[in-house]
């Protein structure tokens, strides 16, 4: 009988130490394009942007809807990076190369803005953005990658970034 009730409560402990995590990440590195794809349910194309405070792509048509989303500005000069209504972008700062731009986005642990722009403008590889939501929440982006080209008869875009989100509503971000 004591054995019986050893087995059973080591049982009830490896159950409970394999619960799931919930919690949504708070940084990573993400893609997301301007690719239109056909929703089967809804009849109709959507796009896919990038949500923080979950950490992952969403569609534009969807509930709650991506915090930012990439285009262009109907040349292949330009990628945008645009946002819901209320939020904004600051760029810290344009890198030499990839390490610089790593070991700033790094160093970057609190800011504090004092102009805001309604999207980010002519994104390119080794820049430091921050990005104020819509609901008072600070995140930070390093660029690593775009593509901006026609394929077919539409501009291409392209974004790939290093993200951090702070999720306490402070411009202080948790480190890694």
């Amino acid at each position: 009988m004591r054995n019986c009730v050893f087995i059973v409560l080591i049982f009830a402990l490896f159950l409970s130490s394999c619960k799931k995590k919930n919690d949504p990440d708070i940084s990573g590195t993400i893609t997301i394009n301007n690719d239109l794809t056909l929703d089967p349910k809804l009849q109709t194309y959507v796009n896919y942007g990038f949500l923080f405070s979950q950490g992952k792509l969403v569609s534009n048509v969807g509930t709650p809807k991506p915090d930012i989303t990439i285009d262009n500005d109907g040349t292949l000069d330009n990628l945008i990076l645009q946002a819901k209504i209320n939020s904004r972008f600051s760029k810290y700062g344009e890198y030499a190369n990839a390490a610089l731009a790593e070991q700033a986005f790094n160093n970057l642990n609190s800011v504090n803005i004092q102009q805001w722009e309604d999207w980010a403008f002519a994104i390119k590889p080794n820049q430091v953005w921050v990005f104020g939501t819509s609901d008072d929440h600070y995140a930070k982006i390093r660029i690593t990658s775009t593509i901006s080209e026609t394929r077919g008869t539409r501009y291409y875009a392209e974004c790939t970034f290093e993200w951090v989100y702070q999720p306490d509503g402070s411009l202080t971000f948790p480190g890694k």
